[in-house]
Parts: C-alpha cells; sequence; structure tokens
C-alpha cells in the first residue's frame, strides 16, 4: 500500500473519530445540562424546605413591590316510653332497665347533687289524689373542674280513695319527665357538650377524657359508652347542620376548599386517606364541612352546588377537580386563588430570582393595593373601581409576562412551572376585578381548614365513614362559632338541651338556631 492511501485512511478514520467523539459530545452536554438543570431544581427544593423549617412562614412579601349503646328514639317515642304505665314493660325491658339503673348507680356514687329540679304533676285535683312517693332521675352535669348530679324529682299521686272508679292508667299520675338528649342516659347538655369541645375544640380523644372524669369522681365510664353518646347528639344536631348547609349556599359568593382525614378501613385493616370538603359564605362567615365517602373527585362539589342551587362565585385553589365539574357551567363562575399563584413563584426563587422575583414583585402590587383599600375601610363599589384604576393594569401586563415565559421555558424550570400554573388559570383570576366584595385569595378558607389539621395529630382518625360524617356536623357548628365570636360552650348546652324538642322543626326556626342568630338572642351571655 502506498504512503499516500495510508495517509487517506488515517484522516478517514480520524474524521470518524471526530465525528463519533462529537455526538458523544453532544449528547454529554445534554446530559450535563439535563443534570445541571435537576441539581438547580434540587437545590431551590433544599432551600424551600430549609425556609419552612427554619425561616420565615409568611407568604407576605418583605418588599411591598364506635359502637352505639343506646337505640335512636325520635322525640314522640320518647315521650311515649316515658308516659307508659310499668306493666305494658316487658320482664326482659324491667331487667334491662335494672341492670342499667344499677350501673349507673355505681358510676355516678361519688359525685355530689348540686342541683335539684322539682316537678309537680300539672293540674292535680288534691281533693281526689294525695301524694304517694317521688321518682328521681339523676343525670351528669358538667362545670369546668367538676362533674355533679342534676337531680330530677317528679311527684307521684294516688287516690285518696282507691275504690274511686277512674280511667285505665288515672289511678297513678305522675309528673312528666322534661326530654332529655340522651334517651335512658345519664349524660346531661353539659356533659355532652364537654365531649364535644374537648375532642373537636381541644383535640382530645375520648380515652383521654374518660382519664379525666375518672379522676372528677365518675366510676365505670367506657370508651363505647361515650362513643354512643356522641352518636345520639349528632343524631340530634343534624337538623341543625342540614339548615347550615342551606343557609350557606343562599350565598352568590363562596370559598371552597379540602383537606384529607384518616379513615380506618376495616377491610384492609388500615387508616386511609380521605378528603372533607368546606364550603365558606365568605360575607356571612358561616362554614360547613361536607364528607362524601372520602372522594376528592370534582362531581362531590358539583353535586353539592346542583343541589342547593347555587348561583355566583366560587373562589378555589387549582385543583384540576373544579375546573373540570365547572367549565361549562352558565351559573357557576370560578375564582382562583393569588397566594397560591405566588407560592409557585416563590419556590422558584432559588433557581431564577430574576423572572421569580420580577412575578414576585408585581404580585406585591397587587397585595399592597388591597392594604390599602383595608387600611381606609372602602365599601365593594369603592374597591371594585380603586381595582379598575390599578389592580387591572399590573394584571394584564402579567398575563402577557406569563404567556411569554410559558413559551419561552414551557415546563423545563421551575419558572416556567410556575408561569404554566398561573396562565391557565388567569382568566379566573382576573374575575376577582368584577366584584370588591371578591378577595383576592382563599386563604379564609384554608383557615378554616387549619384546625382540622391540628386534630388529626391528637385524635389520629376516625372509625368510618359514618364517623367522618358525623365529624362535620360538629365542626361545622364549631368554625361557625368561633368566626361569630360565639361561645361554643354557652352555645352547645343551650342546643343540645333544645335540640330535643325540634325535630319536627322547620327550616326558619333552625336557622334561628345557628350560631351567628343565636348569638343576637344572648348578647349580654354568649361570652
Amino acid at each position: 500500500m502506498e504512503e499516500k492511501d495510508i495517509f487517506i485512511g488515517t484522516i478517514q478514520s480520524l474524521n470518524a473519530t471526530i465525528v463519533s467523539l462529537s455526538k458523544t459530545n453532544e449528547s454529554q452536554s445534554k446530559t450535563i445540562a439535563s443534570l445541571e438543570l435537576r441539581i438547580k431544581e434540587l437545590s431551590a427544593q433544599v432551600a424551600y424546605l430549609n425556609r419552612q423549617l427554619f425561616g420565615r412562614k409568611s407568604e407576605k412579601l418583605q418588599d411591598p413591590l364506635q359502637m352505639n349503646l343506646f337505640a335512636d328514639m325520635t322525640v314522640e317515642a320518647q315521650a311515649e316510653s316515658q308516659e307508659q304505665e310499668s306493666e305494658e314493660t316487658t320482664t326482659k325491658e324491667i331487667k334491662t332497665d335494672k341492670r342499667l339503673a344499677r350501673k349507673n348507680r355505681t358510676m355516678l356514687e361519688n359525685l355530689p347533687v348540686l342541683k335539684r329540679d322539682e316537678i309537680d304533676v300539672e293540674g292535680i285535683d288534691l281533693t281526689r289524689y294525695r301524694k304517694i312517693g317521688e321518682e328521681i332521675t339523676e343525670v351528669v352535669e358538667f362545670e369546668p373542674g367538676k362533674l355533679y348530679r342534676h337531680q330530677y324529682v317528679r311527684f307521684k299521686y294516688g287516690l285518696i280513695d282507691p275504690t274511686e272508679p277512674v280511667e285505665k292508667g288515672e289511678g297513678i299520675k305522675i309528673a312528666h319527665m322534661p326530654v332529655l338528649p340522651i334517651y335512658k342516659g345519664v349524660a346531661g347538655a353539659s356533659l355532652l357538650t364537654e365531649i364535644l369541645l374537648q375532642k373537636y375544640e381541644y383535640h382530645t380523644p375520648f380515652y383521654r377524657q374518660i382519664r379525666q372524669f375518672e379522676h372528677l369522681g365518675i366510676k365505670g365510664l367506657t370508651e363505647s359508652t361515650v362513643n354512643g353518646w356522641y352518636k345520639q347528639v349528632m343524631v340530634l344536631l343534624k337538623p341543625l347542620y342540614g339548615a347550615l348547609k342551606k343557609e350557606v349556599f343562599r350565598s352568590d359568593y363562596c370559598q371552597v376548599d379540602e383537606t384529607t382525614t384518616p379513615v380506618v378501613d376495616k377491610e384492609k385493616h388500615k387508616t386511609s386517606k380521605e378528603y372533607l370538603w368546606m364550603v365558606r359564605d365568605v360575607m356571612e362567615r358561616l362554614v360547613f364541612f361536607h364528607y362524601d365517602n372520602g372522594s376528592r373527585a370534582g362531581g362531590v362539589i358539583d353535586s353539592l352546588v346542583w343541589e342547593y342551587r347555587f348561583k355566583g362565585y366560587l373562589q378555589c385553589d387549582g385543583f384540576a377537580g373544579y375546573e373540570s365539574a365547572f367549565k361549562t357551567s352558565t351559573d357557576v363562575s370560578l375564582v382562583n386563588c393569588m397566594a397560591h399563584i405566588r407560592r409557585k413563584f416563590e419556590y422558584a426563587m432559588e433557581q431564577d430570582r430574576t423572572n421569580a422575583g420580577y412575578a414576585l414583585s408585581k404580585i406585591g402590587q397587587l397585595y399592597q393595593i388591597e392594604r390599602e383599600c383595608d387600611e381606609r375601610d372602602v365599601t365593594a363599589e369603592e374597591r371594585k373601581e380603586i381595582r379598575r384604576l390599578k389592580a387591572r393594569p399590573v394584571m394584564e401586563e402579567l398575563q402577557g409576562w406569563l404567556e411569554q415565559m410559558e413559551v419561552k421555558y414551557g415546563s423545563s424550570t421551575l419558572v416556567g412551572k410556575a408561569a404554566g400554573y398561573a396562565y391557565v388559570r388567569w382568566n379566573n383570576m382576573m374575575r376577582y376585578l368584577e366584584d370588591g366584595r371578591i378577595r383576592i385569595d382563599n386563604n379564609l378558607a384554608e383557615n378554616e381548614i387549619r384546625p382540622i389539621t391540628l386534630g388529626r395529630k391528637n385524635y389520629l382518625f376516625c372509625g368510618n365513614h359514618e364517623a367522618a360524617g358525623n365529624m362535620c356536623v360538629i365542626i361545622s357548628l364549631l368554625s361557625t362559632c368561633r368566626n361569630h365570636n360565639v361561645n361554643p360552650r354557652k352555645y352547645l348546652n343551650d342546643i343540645i338541651a333544645r335540640m330535643p324538642y325540634m325535630q319536627k322543626a322547620i327550616h326558619q326556626e333552625l336557622v334561628e338556631l345557628l350560631p351567628h342568630n343565636w348569638k343576637l338572642q344572648h348578647m349580654n351571655t354568649d361570652r
């Protein structure tokens, strides 16, 4: 082979090597760029988590730029049972009542009697009847720091002349017993109130409460008994809960959010993460929680809105379920949350301070406008006009910038992801400019969720779907009390005592018992 051919072959070989090395270099450059991007993302995550653990938590920009022991009974059944003569009771029922009486007597024997109500027979003819005894019914009541017995003493009368002919049941007369919250139970309204408050206001599970009650003098109280009381009280309060839901959806501006709660799955023998929904009437500050077998599907809020014929603005976070539920709705106008948009850019700050900082400064301007309106205490119409003049130009400028960022970066960077998240929700976000009542973010709704987060760290889980549904009843009333500065102990003491008489009440009668209306009737005693 000639020297020239060898030289040409060497050149060709080197060229092929160069091409191969170029391809390898190009591939490695792409890999390096991808890894650098991943390093930036992870660094941003580490910085974000460090801020969450050790830094300031506020999002405000520094630069202003179980088994029921007692059967559920209606008020009528309870009253009818109390009026029946003893001879109509079966032998088995007598034995059961005697066992229950012995158990109750043992449970209460260490508690003092601090209250005694004497109840006489109305319209008794003392020329025909004489007092022959009395019936005593005892319930346990609670005052902060002590348990005590409350006695209901019903006078009993018999005929002076036992040979006098009378109708059946008229030979002996006894005063009627007031209808109590728990049928044949020893828990009075104040004790039931304390049990509910301890669990859902102070986050103390039943078993810890039982230990406290034992130290206060009640013996032999079991968790199944307390759980039975709890279930019956929830049955009493459900009509009130239904009235609250109707009142919330009478509004034309509501906020909605969802949160998790652990619920025991008995088939899998473990707890499952299920979802609670929260709906808040912003203007009237009424709140209810809703549970639908733990579902987070958009169909849950859709069915609620349809059931109660809601029409108006519904403010929510960026969860896709809301968009899918109301995308074609002509009655519901979705409004998104600026705080959620801001968080995305906060998260991107460590990776791209220039672009993320620009977005945050513009969002800061929008919040500054809201603060100025709050400080001046402007009307809704005045706020709407101020937003038109000052906030709308900023919103429109941001909309154009977000579109550019999404096109430029896509989802390849944290800033691109934040811009994409904001851009697809921006039309919904612009709706806050239409009405001065609408808030710039959904933070009020998130505030309602926080007690649930604290609670699940203490009582840990709900025993089943029914328990989660029952929890919604009481936390809805407690949240509404909190929003209207109503003393929940005084409120529940009164309501639990009155609800046995309200099971056939019409809607307006129940509305009068909701916390905001109850407060108006107890202005001097609700704190």
